[in-house]
Parts: structure tokens; sequence; C-alpha cells
């Protein structure tokens, strides 16, 4: 354990990661764009409610502006009527420990564009987030940007002559002064490999999505030899092998198998999903991925699933995009195809979306306030990236080990 100062032990005391909470790298700045107003509301709720728990007079006293009730910075991202755009600080971010949360899959935000309206992409977004960095830039004490769905993650290798925007955005963050990059559950972490040098973390929302299915799940149980993980496909299979192995049941994957003679809508179609695995007869059955795009492969999963004998099937994503509406998962929920979804709240979701019956919101931000309480220390990480032992006390608070 690290050894603490006398002169800081009256100040504070040991915290969850195992640190003590010393001086701050500065005082803590949230800078919300336009995609996550929601999100950065309630991170900012759950920070200040951290540091009420620990921080005692003495240490806010020497350390201004370390407990504050709004610690968010505003910003505004006008447009020109020709599309073009600009940043605009509002208030001082002179010495500040800057977190910047851009949810670059918002598609909700609009712009008026030679007159007509224009959804923003994640382009838009993305172009938004470097004009606040060069806004704040030789101004803060550091910048540090939170980007739950990591830009481009999905182009993340070369397969033809083809771009590599992931690794291109990330050296570039990195080249305009960004010390840390916070991502979930990344298409491929081994992006971070573009930047050696910068501070990147891909974190796995593991505990937060099993917490909400005891929630919303009364009769749920790892116990009794009666589930099983489902990995969607091979490229997957290290995120369900987590579960299964953290969770003590079977697993089992889909490989797919397309026609790479045609492609349609940028992608070689998929003419079957081939089951590897054990008998599911009478087993519910979680599928996990890390996202949900149109939701087409996941509802063939979930019906060879129910084909296949299982009893309930509940879906398991870090990122709810349904780029395609939820009317399809509608109407596969009413034929009893799939019983449940679960995925995160870091991005935008349809209001329509929110309302389902068959939906289940899984709580980020707290997790990510007590992330930005231990950067803004310098605190170790180790124990808020890897979620095994809280899952491990969950699961013997429930019985299920």
């Amino acid at each position: 354990m690290t050894s603490v100062p006398q002169d800081e032990k009256s100040y504070s005391r040991y915290n969850q990661y195992g640190e003590n909470p010393m001086a701050p790298v500065g005082p803590i700045g949230l800078i919300q764009l336009a995609g996550s107003v929601d999100f950065t509301e309630k991170v900012n709720y759950y920070l200040n409610a951290r540091r009420s728990e620990y921080s005692q007079e003495a240490f806010v006293t020497k350390h201004p502006g370390f407990l504050r009730n709004d610690y968010r910075i505003e910003v505004d991202n006008p447009r020109f009527s020709s599309g073009e755009g600009k940043a605009v600080v509002k208030n001082t971010v002179r010495g500040h420990d800057l977190f910047i949360i851009s949810d670059v899959m918002n598609p909700s935000i609009e712009y008026k564009m030679y007159g007509s309206m224009n959804r923003m992409s994640p382009d838009d977004h993305y172009q938004d987030l470097k004009r606040v960095i060069l806004a704040c830039s030789g101004k803060a004490r550091r910048i540090n940007v939170i980007m739950p769905f990591l830009y481009e993650s999905r182009q993340h290798k070369r397969t033809s002559r083809e771009s590599l925007d992931c690794a291109f955005a990330l050296e570039e963050l990195y080249n305009l002064g960004v010390a840390n990059i916070i991502t979930f559950d990344a298409h491929d972490e081994r992006v971070a490999n573009a930047i050696p040098l910068s501070g990147f973390e891909s974190l796995p929302p593991t505990y937060q999505i099993i917490k909400e299915m005891y929630r919303q799940i009364p009769d749920l149980s790892f116990s009794k030899g009666k589930f099983m993980v489902v990995s969607p496909d091979e490229g997957g299979i290290s995120r369900a092998m987590y579960f299964a192995s953290i969770l003590g049941v079977p697993l089992g994957t889909f490989y797919k198998r397309r026609d790479y003679t045609t492609i349609v809508n940028g992608r070689n179609p998929i003419v079957a999903h081939e089951f590897l695995g054990d008998s599911v007869e009478g087993m519910d059955i979680l599928i996990v991925d890390d996202m949900i795009s149109s939701g087409d492969s996941m509802l063939d999963i979930a019906k060879a699933m129910k084909e296949r004998g299982a009893r309930k099937v509940y879906c398991a994503v870090t990122f709810g995009l349904f780029t395609e509406g939820i009317e399809h998962f509608n109407k596969a929920y009413e034929e009893g195809v799939f019983d449940k979804v679960f995925a995160t709240n870091c991005i935008y979701r349809r209001p329509e979306l929110l309302e389902a019956p068959w939906y289940a919101d899984c709580n980020m931000a707290k997790f990510v306030a007590l992330l930005i309480d231990a950067i803004n220390h310098d605190a170790s990480l180790s124990n808020l990236i890897n979620p095994t032992e809280k899952i491990k006390k969950l699961l013997k608070e429930k019985g299920d080990m």
C-alpha cells in the first residue's frame, strides 16, 4: 500500500482504490459536448456525492475547487449557415483537469446548413471534440477525453486497400495534447497500439450488466446448471468467455458464414449462423456482444436458440444503437423470440427504446464518476478496471457462488 505523508493523513482517508486521495492534479472540469448532456449531468451528480463522502474541511480548504455542486464547464459549438463550426468555452479552464465527454453516436442533435436541418454524424461530433480541445489547449492543466463509443472503432484494421480511421483518430487526439482516453468495450483493444505513449483504457461494463440483470429478473440464478453464455461470433469470444468464467456457466459460440462474393451496405452478407456448443435444451441463454447495430444478427441468433429449445433468451450489449429502429425487436418480443435486452446508458437511446418493455438500461454514470475522481488524484485504476472482485461479491450476496 502506498505510504502516506504525515501532513496528508489528517486531510483524507484511504479510499476504495487502495490509494490515498492525495493532492488532485487540478480542479475537475467536466465539459459536456452536445450529444452527452444527460449523461454528464448524472456523472456530475455522482462525482459530487462521491467527494462528499470522504473529503474533510481541511482538505477542501487546502485544494480550492475540490468539492463543488457543479463541476461542469459550459461550452458552445455554434454553426455558421454554411455548416462550418467553432468552439467557445464560456468559463475559465485555466489550471483545470478537464474531462471532455463525447457521445459520437448521438444522431438526435441537429444544426441548420444552407437553410435545411442536418443531423450530426459521428464525424460532426468528432470535429466538435477537436474544436473544444483546441479552445482549451495551453490553458488547462490536463485534458482527458471520455468517449464511451470509440470513434470509428469498427474501422480498426486493414483487410484491403482501405483507411485506418480509428488508429489515425487516436494519433490525432494524442498530438492535440490529450493525456488520457477512456472508452468502453472497444471493438478491438489492440487499436491502442497506435498511441503507445498515451493513456488509453477500454473498460468492460460486465459488473453493471450483471447487477441490472439481478434487478430485472426476479428468478435469475447462475448456480442451477441451467444457464449458458453465448457469443454471437468468433470475434467476441473473449468477451463471452469472461462472462461464462466469472459466472461459472457453460459457453457456446456462433460463427458467421458470409457470402464473400458480394458486398451489401459495406459488408459481406451473412449466409448462416452456425452454433458450436452443448445442448441448450431448457437453458436460459445470455447472448453477449459489444453492440446492437441494426440488430438483425442478434435476432437471428435468438431465434436459433429458441429453435434449439432454449427456455429464455437475454441479450447484453454495451451499446444499443438500433440503427434500423426497434419495430422488428417489438415484433420479435411479442413472438417470444427473446425476453430482455440489457444495454448501457453511455450513449444516446431513443425515447421509444427507453419505453420498450423488453429494454433495460444499465447505469454507467456512477462508474465514470469514480474513474474521474481516481484519475484526478493519479490513483491506481486497477480495482476499477478489473470488476472480478465486485462481481464475485455480488454473486456471493445472491447465493450464486
